[in-house]
């Protein structure tokens, strides 16, 4: 534990802030699965997102699925709020991994399918409990038990209640990406959930599965596809200030890590207690760690920390406000502003008041808002 704080310190992001949580590690998505459990689909272990965050892992015909789905929730569940593509995609991604390894129809039907572990207590894949059949094999080719069905790994007694017919077939089939997603999204939003709502969002992945550590991976995921999911215009934004902000914007999604980063990419940091002392390790970035990968890749080498980076290039003071900062630049806090010795934070600015930022634990490399952190103390400008 000292010798994980030794090296934590010679890392720029890190301070404790009156009112503000100490920058410090990230809880990552953990390797929790259903309750529904082991999957006959082979690779599960993924540990982000490829590319850092982009949907690049999931399959053209899945990723529509999910956003055909979030079109048609409010017709079966007309009072659901805040329902977005990221929500189903993170439930899919822990459930089947978006059914990767499968073939997927123009029509959306999946084959082979995916059924989980016969439900018979078995002990199997974790399972202990036993939950006699109710479809007769129908869904889940098996009258002997239950196993969940389809990417977004159903009963099929719970289909029953909440499958829909998503491509005008008149079937409801589970083992069909539009049909699954609909019925998930229905499943999600209950009698009318307001899914922005972090509480009745984690109530809604509860419900799917009971398991905290369920509902901690599937955020994580969400999380991470949120980050994908916004793109910024970059139209005017050329050369080397373009390579920095697009080399950090590639690395959307991958989690903060206490100490992460390098001039070569992401790399193994602190985690993953809220104080940052559990002494685990991540791989990812923290602030000044992205920074600095971002602007290695337009030949610009920067100190590592956060406080040392403020002295490249020109400074902006803080005083002439946000709007003076240019995309590219970089972006500082303080817990002292106007005392570039007390700065504890950096981002890359993209413009339209946004950066781009490893934020804080329990976050992954995402688009926030510059006045989003406390003690905005000017930027720099090194291209």
């Amino acid at each position: 534990m000292r010798r994980a704080r030794r090296r934590i310190a010679r890392y720029g992001c890190v301070v404790l802030l009156l009112g503000f949580a100490a920058v410090c590690c990230a809880v990552p998505a953990g390797n929790a699965i259903s309750a529904y459990l082991a999957l006959t689909t082979g690779g599960r272990g993924d540990a982000g997102i490829a590319e850092g965050g982009s949907a690049a892992d999931i399959p053209d015909r899945m990723l529509s699925a999910y956003k055909k789905a979030v079109r048609q929730a409010g017709t079966y569940v007309p009072a659901c709020q805040g329902l977005r593509w990221p929500v189903l995609a993170g439930v899919a991604k822990v459930e089947s991994n978006h059914a990767v390894g499968r073939s997927i129809a123009a029509s959306g039907d999946i084959r082979p399918k995916i059924y989980g572990v016969l439900l018979n207590g078995s002990g199997q894949g974790g399972n202990t409990a036993v939950v006699p059949d109710t479809d007769g094999g129908t869904w889940d080719g098996t009258a002997a038990g239950e196993r969940a069905v389809g990417p977004f790994q159903f009963l099929p007694s719970t289909w029953e209640a909440v499958g829909k017919d998503a491509g005008g077939d008149k079937v409801a089939d589970p083992h069909n990406a539009d049909d699954a997603a609909l019925g998930a999204a229905v499943y999600l939003c209950g009698q009318g959930r307001d899914l922005t709502r972090r509480a009745q969002l984690t109530a809604a992945l509860l419900q799917y599965n009971h398991s905290s550590a369920y509902v901690s991976n599937v955020l994580g995921w969400i999380g991470q596809y949120t980050a994908a999911a916004h793109d910024p215009d970059l139209k005017n934004v050329s050369g080397k200030v373009r390579t920095v902000i697009e080399a950090a914007l590639a690395q959307r999604g991958v989690p903060y890590a206490w100490g992460g980063g390098n001039t070569a990419g992401k790399s193994t940091g602190i985690c993953c207690s809220p104080s940052g002392k559990s002494g685990a390790h991540i791989e990812g970035f923290d602030c000044s760690g992205l920074t600095q990968y971002a602007y290695a890749k337009a030949g610009v080498r920067l100190p590592r920390t956060a406080a040392a980076q403020a002295g490249v290039g020109r400074r902006i003071p803080a005083g002439r406000g946000t709007g003076a900062l240019r995309p590219g630049d970089l972006v500082f806090y303080a817990t002292a502003p106007g005392r570039d010795q007390t700065i504890y934070h950096v981002g890359i600015y993209l413009g339209s008041g946004q950066m781009i930022n490893a934020a804080r634990p329990g976050t992954v490399v995402r688009l926030d808002a510059v006045r989003a952190m406390p003690g905005y103390a000017g930027g720099a400008r090194l291209l």
